[in-house]
């Protein structure tokens, strides 16, 4: 079994769309206004996962501005795994800027059965996870349903690109320490936040947080999985391609040539994923 847990999919007429939503939406603009960024629908998603030898999908939403966004986007994520029950699960966004309809959104994605809020991006979003007074209500009705929160990372330094924003390490770490019980992926290696746990403190905390491989050759050469597995454990890693913007096999065909040992490979492309949604089969 293969599982990717980090794609995204947009409805038909967001896609064919993209100027009107452009302008309605600063998160979208920032990372789709350049024509060459590639968009998805559930169903291409599909049909990549079967050329690709991919069985289940994670499908995330992105860090819209609007509540209103949130929801017609949610819909469709909600539309699509009840098409492909099997093949695809959920994740929804939030604005917790409005929180009592964040909170609503929650309760009612839950109810359609949606594992997970992200992908989060609170610097593009405009709140702050520091702000307990925001993020305490949206926490605990994640604690409610059982439900993961993803959320986007990046790296302090190195090169730019369009999207990388500012939720580095420092920012997340206080978060993960002021809810220690929350299970939360850190996208794209957690914008290095494996590296911090050669401290003892650090790697403590991190008890229930996990770091996905998106967009993995964008961002570090193949040696971070090995360094990674070092440094938190291949426990902790899940494979994540960040579909469409690279094709699924381009990630595997990586983990693949690492030459990992079976059970370590194993837990990175599957196990660990159906750990964490409570998915049977063999791995």
């Amino acid at each position: 079994m293969i599982i990717d847990f980090h794609t995204h999919v947009f409805p038909p007429q967001i896609k064919k769309n993209r100027s009107k939503y452009i302008e309605r939406d600063p998160c979208f603009a920032i990372l789709y206004s350049n024509k060459d960024a590639k968009m998805a629908t559930a169903d291409e998603l599909i049909a990549s996962m079967d050329r690709d030898g991919v069985d289940i999908s994670v499908i995330l939403n992105i860090g819209w501005t609007t509540h209103e966004l949130c929801v017609e986007t949610n819909d469709y994520i909600i539309e699509s795994v009840s098409r492909y029950p099997q093949r695809l699960v959920g994740f929804c966004a939030v604005q917790p800027q409005s929180p009592k309809a964040a909170i609503a959104e929650v309760e009612r994605c839950a109810k359609a059965g949606i594992r997970g809020v992200g992908e989060m991006r609170p610097d593009m979003q405009l709140f702050d996870l520091g702000d307990e007074v925001v993020m305490e209500p949206l926490v605990e009705v994640l604690r409610k349903h059982k439900l993961i929160l993803l959320t986007h990372a990046s790296e302090p330094v190195g090169h730019d690109y369009p999207g990388k924003g500012g939720i580095t390490p420092d920012i997340l770490y206080p978060f993960i320490t002021s809810f220690p019980d929350l299970t939360i992926v850190c996208a794209h290696w957690g914008g290095g936040l494996p590296f911090y746990a050669l401290m003892p403190e650090v790697k403590k905390a991190m008890s229930n947080v996990y770091f996905d491989t998106a967009a993995s050759p964008f961002l570090y050469t193949p040696q971070v999985y090995n360094q990674v597995i070092q440094l938190v454990g291949a426990d902790k890693i899940l494979f994540g391609s960040d579909y469409p913007l690279l094709t699924q096999s381009r990630l595997l065909e990586e983990i693949k040539a690492l030459g990992l040992p079976e059970e370590t490979e194993s837990l990175i492309v599957s196990g660990n994923a159906q750990r964490l949604l409570s998915i049977e089969g063999e791995p």
